[in-house]
């Protein structure tokens, strides 16, 4: 009788790499078959993936944390597996993503080539990325990488608010969000490896629920100011307090003694927003925070940050975030609530 491989999974990894996700795929992964039945039996049964540590070299480093990683291969002795996750690879959003990694990029671009699915977590997206592997593709990553992501890749079609983006899954292309994210990039390739009775299986017994609301309700506004247009900056550091205002955007447009077509082209070249999106965006940044921690009613908190429609209110905040503002004060009060003394 032919003994059948195991598909072969790399955990493409490196010094910026955080433990939790590395070790966390490692774990499950590796977990696939054996884990369940010794827990409802007492039996266990037998691992269906060969999960492999990959790295630059091969050679032990430590990850954030200064925890310990001992590679299985480099990624020059490494063939090409059935499916490659490359984990995080944390760098700030100033930082200038391309080159940074090319040992890494030329595999990643020659497994592909040779019928590897390549798949990713949060920043790790910003390698398959510089590979040209998300070419004209949609793809996710942290949402905090967005504006990184259209400074640098721009042919990519970044979706911020998908935890689990599979729009490029015939092309072999798989990525996913936040560091969490990797709970479901883990269930889709058990599921597609082995099977979703297995998929199902190592759910239960790591209790992983999926983050069906996709990333929108946890994404934050990041507000970086492009210092080399010091008009636009002025109109950040003003409208910065002044959301509220009525006329937010003929207020900025005076201030800056522009015209308006020229002001809006200014202030999206600086920010990456339209003026009035840019609004819209600290208003809701505004109303999250006081729906996490005020008791004031949801309607109260719209016409603070500057909504004195009830409806308009509610409207965009479900657009921007996903859940409309009583759902969001459900799921982040509760948080609130297992920190709150007494």
């Amino acid at each position: 009788m032919t003994v059948q491989p195991k598909p072969t999974i790399a955990l493409l990894a490196s010094p910026e790499t955080s433990s939790s996700v590395l070790y966390g795929l490692y774990d499950v992964l590796v977990s696939v078959g054996a884990v369940y039945l010794d827990m409802i039996a007492g039996k266990p049964g037998s691992e269906q993936l060969d999960v492999r540590i990959v790295s630059a070299d091969g050679k032990p480093f430590h990850c954030i944390g200064d925890v310990p990683v001992q590679p299985h291969a480099s990624v020059a002795s490494m063939g090409a597996p059935d499916a490659v996750v490359v984990c995080d690879m944390y760098m700030s959003i100033y930082a200038t993503p391309t080159g940074r990694y090319p040992r890494e990029v030329d595999w990643l671009r020659r497994v592909h080539e040779e019928g590897t699915i390549v798949s990713s977590v949060c920043s790790g997206s910003l390698l398959l990325a510089d590979a040209g592997l998300l070419d004209d593709k949609v793809a996710t990553a942290h949402w905090a990488y967005r504006d990184m992501f259209q400074k640098h890749f721009p042919k990519v079609r970044f979706q911020s608010e998908s935890m689990l983006c599979l729009n490029s899954e015939e092309n072999r292309v798989i990525t996913a969000g936040g560091v969490t994210a990797w709970h479901d990039l883990a269930i889709y390739l058990i599921a597609r490896y082995c099977g979703h009775q297995h998929a199902i299986e190592t759910a239960k017994v790591f209790l992983f629920s999926g983050h069906s609301e996709g990333q929108s309700p946890y994404a934050v506004m990041t507000r970086p100011m492009d210092n080399s247009d010091g008009v636009i900056s002025d109109c950040q550091t003003w409208i910065a307090e002044h959301y509220a205002t009525r006329n937010p955007v003929e207020h900025m447009v005076d201030r800056s003694g522009l015209n308006a077509r020229t002001f809006a082209r200014r202030f999206r070249a600086a920010t990456g927003y339209a003026p009035m999106e840019y609004v819209q965006a600290l208003r809701i940044e505004e109303a999250k925070q006081c729906l996490e921690m005020d008791e004031l009613p949801n309607d109260s908190i719209g016409a603070i940050v500057g909504y004195e429609d009830p409806a308009s209110f509610r409207r965009i905040f479900k657009r921007r975030v996903g859940m409309a503002p009583a759902a969001y004060r459900k799921k982040f009060q509760r948080i609130a609530q297992i920190v709150r003394p007494g």
